[in-house]
């Protein structure tokens, strides 16, 4: 081989090496044509729930710190506050359009209308049609005036004599921040009396309420809630009637780590600090 045509071939590899190392070009992706796919707006697990067996209105919105008037207008649910298991409750205002939007979502269909030929449709004639009855405005404005539904205003009646539910001394008190503490927690022995701390009407008397063990809620004029947890013995039913003073459980330590009372007082859902309520203890 010559010492040109060497030359040459060497030439020729430092090319095609060079154009095996040369960088790609890489597309460039237009942002401005990406098409945004936005997910719908999530609602929070603590502003929706859905019941499950053994729940009731009242332990809901017990558990979930809202009143369950609330809970029941948001639903349209009536007097009586009947739910069912897998019914889906909004607890807050906030989740009302949300999930209302989201149901809608779901069942919107595209259907198409049936086309009807009106060809064949005898055509009615203005002498055919039936004259209007003289007097048939006020007599539907009449109707209408007698059939609206009168709304009766809540009355709340007397204030309430608030009494502590039992003898026991106080160990915790009430506390909304670090360890939390909703309500009152008083020391005692198993099977000590625990008392209605005023008078109303049980509207829960179970254990499904995580952390209470068995638990009593009486209401008593629809603004304010009494809770009794943690009892060894219930001694009320639901829709039972109670007064101020009546035995209705005996102190435990089921759902605690001691024996004790834990007691609350809810307003409006709302815990408050019995302390406040309470009269001096003696």
């Amino acid at each position: 081989m010559t010492r040109g045509a060497g030359w040459l071939i060497s030439a020729i590899i430092a090319v095609l090496i060079a154009g095996c190392a040369s960088p790609q070009k890489v597309p460039v992706h237009d942002r401005s044509r990406t098409k945004v796919v936005r997910s719908a707006p999530s609602v929070s697990s603590s502003a929706v729930y859905t019941v499950r067996k053994g729940d009731t209105l009242y332990a809901i919105a017990f558990r979930h710190g809202v009143d369950y008037r609330t809970v029941a207008r948001l639903n349209k649910i009536p007097a009586g506050y009947q739910i069912y298991p897998g019914q889906r409750l909004i607890l807050k205002p906030s989740a009302q359009k949300i999930v209302r939007e989201s149901s809608t979502r779901k069942k919107k269909t595209v259907t198409k209308q049936p086309v009807v030929d009106n060809s064949s449709k005898k055509q009615v004639k203005k002498r055919d049609v039936p004259p209007k009855t003289v007097g048939s405005r006020n007599t539907s404005a009449s109707v209408s005036k007698q059939t609206r539904p009168k709304t009766k205003k809540t009355v709340s009646g007397a204030p309430i004599r608030w009494q502590w539910p039992s003898k026991g001394r106080l160990i915790q008190s009430f506390k909304t921040k670090g360890q939390v503490n909703k309500g009152l927690n008083l020391a005692g022995r198993t099977g000590d009396p625990v008392f209605a701390a005023a008078t109303g009407s049980v509207v829960y008397a179970g254990n499904g309420l995580l952390g209470y063990g068995n638990l009593i809620i009486i209401d008593h004029n629809q603004k304010f809630l009494s809770a009794y947890a943690h009892n060894s013995r219930v001694l009320v039913r639901e829709s039972d009637k109670v007064k101020a003073g009546e035995k209705i459980a005996e102190m435990g330590r089921s759902g605690a780590e001691r024996v004790m009372l834990h007691f609350e007082i809810r307003r409006d859902g709302v815990p408050v600090n019995p302390l406040k309520y309470l009269p001096k203890k003696q």
